[in-house]
C-alpha cells in the first residue's frame, strides 16, 4: 500500500491537507500533460493534412479544337516570329528583357514580332 492510501485508511477517510494539496496538484498536471500532449498531436496532424492538400493538382487541361492552320509548337521554344530591320542579337536581348520583367520563362511567351521603332 502507497503512503496515501495507508494515511487513508490509518486516519478514519481523513487525508491531511498537505498530502490532499499534493494530490490536487498531481491531478492537476497529469490533466494539463495530457491536454499538452493532445495539442501537439493534433497540430501535428494538421500540418500533415495541409501539406498534402497544398501539393499543387495539375489542371485540367480542356481540349481545345484542333485547327489545321494551328502549327505545333515544340515545349521549350517561343515559336516563330518576324524580324523587321533588328539583328538577332538585339531582339534575343529584348525578350530576355520582357521575360525578365514578366517574370515568366521565356518558353511561355510568344512573340510575333520585333520591330525597331525609330
Amino acid at each position: 500500500m502507497n503512503l496515501i492510501a495507508s494515511t487513508i485508511v490509518a486516519s478514519g477517510s481523513k487525508l491531511p491537507v498537505g498530502d490532499a494539496g499534493l494530490t490536487a496538484v498531481l491531478g492537476y498536471a497529469v490533466v494539463f500533460v495530457g491536454l499538452i500532449a493532445l495539442m501537439i498531436v493534433i497540430s501535428i496532424v494538421g500540418k500533415v493534412m495541409v501539406a498534402k492538400s497544398a501539393k499543387p493538382v495539375a489542371p485540367a487541361v480542356a481540349a481545345a479544337p484542333a485547327t489545321p492552320a494551328a502549327k505545333k509548337v515544340a515545349p521549350g521554344t517561343a515559336g516563330d516570329f518576324m524580324l523587321h530591320d533588328v539583328d538577332p542579337k538585339t531582339a534575343a536581348m529584348v525578350m530576355a528583357i520582357i521575360a525578365d520583367k514578366l517574370g515568366k520563362p521565356l518558353n511561355e511567351l510568344r512573340f510575333k514580332s520585333i520591330k525597331e521603332v525609330k
